[in-house]
C-alpha cells in the first residue's frame, strides 16, 4: 500500500468505529448490502464497495476450518513437539543471519526480540512457505455473516474494503488464512492498516512477498500491543516437589523473590527480577515455566494458551535455551473424559464455556478450584484421578 494513502485513509476514517452488536446471519446477498451500506457511511464510495462484494460468495469450507481445530486439544507436549524440529530450528537461524540488520531495526525502533518474531514467523506460515489458500474476502464476509464472532470479523471485512480502496487487496486473488490473515506473520486486514510498515523502503506495503515488510509490521503491532523492550517473555525453570500449587497459572503474578522463597529456580541462567507466573501446563510433575510481562502480549496474537506457550517457548529455543524437561506428568484426559469433565463441572456451576473438550481458560480454571476443593494438588491439569471424584 502507497504510505501516504495508509495515513489518509486511517485519519479520514478513523478506522472503524463500529457497532457492538454487528448484524449477521439471514440471506447472504442482503446481508452483503448491509455491509455496502456500512463501508459507504465511513467513507467508502459505493462503486468501489459494490466492486469488492461483487465477487464475494460464502465458503462453507471456511466454516468447517472453524469449527475444526482440533489441533489446539493436543496437550502442550505434544503440540510442541509437532510444530517444533530441528529443521524449523536451523532455518530460524539461517533467516536470523539473512535479516540480520531488519531484525536490528525491529529491535532498536519496537523493542521486540527477533527470536520471537522468528518464532510467530515459523509458526504461521513456515517462513512465509505457507501462507493459506483461502479466498481472503469469502472467508472474511462469510465469518462476518456466521453469528460466533460477528463483530470481530464483520471489522475485518470493512477494513479489507479499506484495503481494497487504495489498491492493496483484490477481493478475486488475495489469499491467506480461512480466518482472513495475510502474509508472512499473518495479520488481519484492521492491523496491516494500523500497523503496516514498509520494511524495504519500496514505498508499499506488502506483507505477502516482502519480509522486510511483513517482520517490521509483526514488530510494530507487539509494540502497539504492549511489548516492553529488551524484557524476556518466558523462563524454564524447577519447580520443588512440594508448593502450594494453587499459587500456578497465568492470573497469579509474583515477584521472583517470593517465587525464589517458594524453591521456583531458573533451570538456566538467572530470573528476571520482574512479576512472572508459574505456567506448569501438564501439572507439577511435568515442564515448568515463569512467564514474565511481555507472555500476556501473545495472546492478543493468539487466544489458544497452548498455541502461546509453545511459540514463546519456541523463541527461547531460538534464543538458545535447551529442550525443556519432560518430567513425569500425570496422563491427561482423552477429548470424551474432557467433554465429560467439563459438563461436571459445569453442573458444579463454573463456567468452563462450550463443552469442546479443550482445556481452555474457564477449564483450567475450574479444574484448580475444584483439585483445592477436594485435597488434590491444585496444578490445573485435569487427570483421571480427579474425574473418577465426580
Amino acid at each position: 500500500m502507497d504510505i501516504l494513502k495508509q495515513f489518509i485513509l486511517i485519519a479520514t476514517l478513523g478506522l472503524l468505529p463500529l457497532k457492538t452488536d454487528a448484524q449477521c446471519g439471514g440471506p447472504f446477498k442482503a446481508f452483503k448490502e448491509g455491509l455496502k451500506s456500512e463501508a459507504v457511511s465511513l467513507g467508502i464510495s459505493a462503486k468501489t464497495a459494490d466492486m469488492f462484494l461483487s465477487s464475494v460468495q460464502q465458503d462453507k469450507t471456511v466454516l468447517r476450518a472453524d469449527k475444526a481445530q482440533g489441533v489446539f486439544q493436543k496437550p502442550f507436549t505434544d503440540f510442541s513437539r509437532r510444530l517444533i524440529s530441528q529443521h524449523r530450528l536451523k532455518v530460524g537461524q539461517s533467516k536470523a543471519t539473512e535479516y540480520e540488520t531488519i531484525f536490528d531495526r525491529i529491535e532498536k525502533l519496537y523493542g521486540v526480540n527477533r527470536h520471537v518474531l522468528l518464532a510467530f514467523w515459523a509458526f504461521e506460515t513456515d517462513y512465509g512457505a505457507f501462507q493459506g489458500d483461502f479466498n481472503t474476502a469469502n472467508a472474511l464476509v462469510t465469518l462476518a455473516h456466521d453469528c460466533r464472532r460477528p463483530d470481530l470479523f464483520r471489522r475485518q471485512a470493512l477494513a479489507a474494503i479499506e484495503l481494497y480502496s487504495t489498491g492493496d487487496f483484490d477481493p478475486r486473488t488475495t489469499t491467506g488464512a480461512w480466518a482472513g490473515e495475510i502474509g508472512m506473520v499473518q495479520m488481519l486486514p484492521e492491523d496491516i492498516l494500523y500497523n503496516g510498515v514498509d520494511g524495504d523502503g519500496d514505498g508499499s506495503v506488502r506483507l505477502k512477498t516482502s519480509a522486510p515488510d511483513a517482520l517490521m509490521s509483526g514488530g510494530k503491532m507487539l509494540q502497539q500491543l504492549g511489548w516492553r523492550k529488551n524484557e524476556p517473555w518466558l523462563q524454564e525453570v524447577t519447580v520443588p516437589t512440594d508448593m502450594d500449587w494453587g499459587l500456578s497459572g497465568i492470573s497469579v503474578k509474583l515477584s521472583i523473590s517470593e517465587w525464589q522463597k517458594m524453591g521456583v529456580q531458573a533451570r538456566q541462567g538467572q530470573l528476571a527480577d520482574l512479576p512472572a507466573a508459574l505456567i506448569l501446563p501438564e501439572g507439577h510433575k511435568g515442564p515448568a515455566f515463569l512467564a514474565y510481562p511481555n507472555f500476556d502480549v501473545y495472546f492478543d496474537w493468539n487466544q489458544s494458551f497452548t498455541y502461546v506457550l509453545t511459540a514463546a517457548y519456541f523463541a527461547t529455543r531460538l534464543a538458545g535455551a535447551p529442550k525443556y524437561q519432560l518430567g513425569n506428568p500425570a496422563k491427561g484426559l482423552s477429548t470424551t473424559q474432557m467433554k465429560q469433565l467439563q459438563r461436571e463441572l459445569q453442573l458444579r456451576g463454573y463456567n468452563v464455556g462450550k463443552i469442546d473438550g479443550i482445556l481452555g481458560a474457564g477449564t483450567r480454571g475450574a479444574v484448580q478450584a475444584e483439585q483445592g476443593k477436594l485435597g488434590l494438588p491444585a496444578d490445573a491439569w485435569p487427570t483421571e484421578e480427579l474425574l473418577y471424584k465426580f
